[in-house]
């Protein structure tokens, strides 16, 4: 970022809205802009003309006594400025079009992925994971000719410059056990793993490594294995020649120098009041015109939505709604691992990795359930429920989610009971689709996944949410009905009825991420009893049911799954992260247990049919927008060339 323009630069936007401090307890002190300039290279957009980038660093001061931060974990341990605040900072980027007159009302705020922009990627159709900036970043220019304000500011404090970063205080008197897992992926007799935070000694005597070759495994400290520290924040590990590349090594040190992470919930909720114009900030605040706030988490950002709704943020520090509408999107039933000492909000729970870290259990959903396991009572929505700030949410997971993720407890009570979500709240199900891809991805081998990568991207589907979910905050309009596994009528099955078509000469068995609860007041945690597993049930193609099929799912060339297995040398058998699976249909069908191209379309022109007819489906019913039938049918030309015409 350039040289820092002090806050009299608001002058030069022509800046109105002037927040009054009042008596709040946490407020946005500053917005010192960085760097304000014309985005997208002076391009402008149909109707709306350009769009300026301001980019800026927010301040922030808390009372730690204020009871609305009551619940951020060492937050009477973090230091004080002279007026006895806690105060920090984020990196911002804003975008929004230069002609004010030309602003939708909307600001649309995307919950950063590891400091970057997944949405434009979903929504614009672009390439580039970077805050927007070049010409070609703006994909189709989707958000742009909208109108609407977008904006990102950082929430985690462990990223690369790069990203954009929050800047969190650090805790120097405190120290405690830390673990850190790695799994190499590749052939080796050593490995160096980097640890979140430095050791506070780097006797090796006072650390353990453990490995194991599959997530279920105990344990062990075979002969061959062995580490040191190459620095504070350094290890090298020995590999054992027992292990293959997939093994998973755990190390548990004494750590130093956390951060107050759960203010990541804090420094979102302040920036969304501040920039929406609620009462009781300081600093002056650069938007006009807003008038609603949708937000979006995709992955890890959308555990992070969950997350923030339900440790009570929607509320800021004088009552107000934050985010008027939020999509949480492929985060199942998970949260994250933020507002914990030692956090590595990076970590989320696989079949294979990262299996039991925090960030996973209960409460799971949006409708109010009874644990057995626990005993306890409780909803993502119950402090907002209490303050009457809850979104409208619309709650979207992919194929991946259900085997990864667990997202049948979304729509099913620990109990094993179908349940019914309150008004505000919208699930889809996106019948096939991996966890997250670009339009433009193509299926690939991974050497370490046995099968063939899925290419889907669900933009189709999310950019007619978006839409949806926008009406919806701002006039009203019904969305359409919530489209998700459930056992009430059967689409969703307990994972031992489960059974696939071959895929050549097997029928493969996926492995499952199995949830149980869990005591993390130990490290490693201790393990307890398992809550149920259901999983969507699939057609003859092996294509999974119970929601929205993409037209390519609805008329499909292969079979598509969320889930794919490790291969030989890769801890085989387990599932291979979030890639999916695209098993192409053969042209011949002996000895598989589907049907052969041939078989389901006489011809190229066919399958086109097909595909068209599926999307013409798809935006009667509101999931998909007329104006993207052409871009579906561009991809599914190329994808057909082993048709005959």
């Amino acid at each position: 970022m350039s040289k820092k323009i002090v806050l009299s630069a608001f002058l030069a936007l022509g800046a109105v809205n002037i927040a009054t401090p009042g008596d709040a307890m946490a407020r946005v002190t500053g917005f010192d802009i960085t760097s304000k300039s014309t985005a997208f290279e002076g391009m402008p957009f149909p109707k709306i003309g350009t769009y300026d980038r301001i980019d800026a660093t927010a301040t922030f001061a808390i009372d730690p006594k204020s009871p609305r931060v009551a619940n951020i974990v060492d937050i009477d341990k973090v230091p004080l400025n002279d007026k006895g605040e806690i105060v920090f900072s984020t990196e911002v980027s804003i975008l929004q079009p230069t002609d004010a007159a030309q602003k939708s009302g909307l600001l649309f705020y995307e919950v950063p992925n590891r400091g970057r922009n997944l949405s434009f990627m979903m929504l614009n159709r672009s390439g580039s994971s970077d805050i927007p900036n070049k010409a070609g970043d703006s994909g189709d220019g989707f958000l742009m000719l909208r109108g609407d304000t977008v904006v990102w500011s950082g929430w985690q404090s462990d990223l690369p410059a790069s990203a954009i970063n929050l800047n969190l205080p650090v805790l120097r008197d405190i120290t405690g056990p830390a673990r850190e897992q790695f799994i190499f992926d590749k052939q080796g007799t050593s490995g160096k793993g980097t640890l979140t935070y430095p050791a506070a000694d780097m006797d090796p005597a006072k650390a353990t490594l453990t490995v194991r070759q599959n997530e279920n495994d105990p344990r062990t400290t075979p002969a061959g294995l062995s580490f040191k520290y190459i620095s504070p924040t350094e290890i090298e590990i020995t590999r054992p020649a027992s292990m293959d590349a997939g093994a998973i090594y755990d190390f548990v040190y004494p750590a130093k120098n956390p951060v107050p992470q759960g203010l990541a919930f804090v420094a979102t909720r302040d920036m969304m009041s501040f920039l929406r114009g609620n009462p009781g900030h300081d600093a002056k605040d650069p938007l006009t015109g807003i008038t609603h706030t949708l937000g979006l988490g995709i992955s890890q950002s959308g555990r992070f939505l969950r997350d923030f709704i339900y440790q009570g943020f929607n509320e800021d520090e004088t009552g107000a709604k934050v985010f008027d509408g939020a999509m949480p999107h492929i985060a199942g039933s998970r949260k994250t691992f933020t507002n914990y000492r030692f956090a590595q909000p990076g970590r989320y729970s696989r079949q294979h990795e990262d299996h039991d870290y925090p960030g996973d259990q209960f409460p799971f959903t949006y409708a109010q359930t009874t644990d057995p396991l626990t005993g306890k009572t409780d909803s993502i929505l119950d402090a907002c429920n209490k303050t009457n700030t809850c979104p409208k949410i619309m709650h979207s997971d992919t194929s991946t989610e259900f085997w990864q993720a667990r997202a049948a407890l979304v729509s099913t009570s620990p109990t094993g009971e179908p349940l019914t979500m309150p008004e505000n709240v919208r699930l889809y199900f996106l019948e096939g689709a991996p966890h997250f891809n670009s339009w433009a991805t193509e299926s690939k081998m991974d050497p370490v996944c046995r099968y063939p990568t899925n290419p889907l991207s669900v933009a189709p589907i999310m950019r007619a949410l978006y839409n949806d979910m926008v009406d919806w905050i701002t006039t009203g309009k019904t969305p359409p009905a919530s489209r998700y596994p459930s056992l009430a009528d059967g689409s969703l099955i307990p994972l031992a009825d489960f059974k696939m078509p071959k895929l050549g000469n097997t029928a493969p068995v996926p492995a499952y991420n199995l949830l149980q609860v869990m005591d993390h007041s130990v490290v490693p945690p201790k393990r307890g009893a398992a809550y149920p597993a259901y999983v969507p049930p699939v057609d003859a193609n092996g294509n999974p049911t119970g929601g929205v099929a993409l037209p390519y799912v609805a008329a499909p060339l292969g079979t598509y799954a969320g889930w794919n297995l490790r291969n030989d040398g890769y801890a085989p058998g387990e599932l291979c992260s979030l890639t999916g699976l695209f098993v192409p249909f053969e042209n011949n069908a002996s000895g598989d247990g589907r049907k052969s191209m041939g078989q389901h379309y006489a011809s190229k022109a066919d399958y086109l049919q097909d595909v068209r007819t599926a999307s013409e489906n798809l935006v009667s019913q509101g999931l998909m927008l007329r104006g993207d039938i052409d871009y579906v049918m561009e991809k599914a030309r190329a994808q057909s060339s082993s048709l005959a015409k």
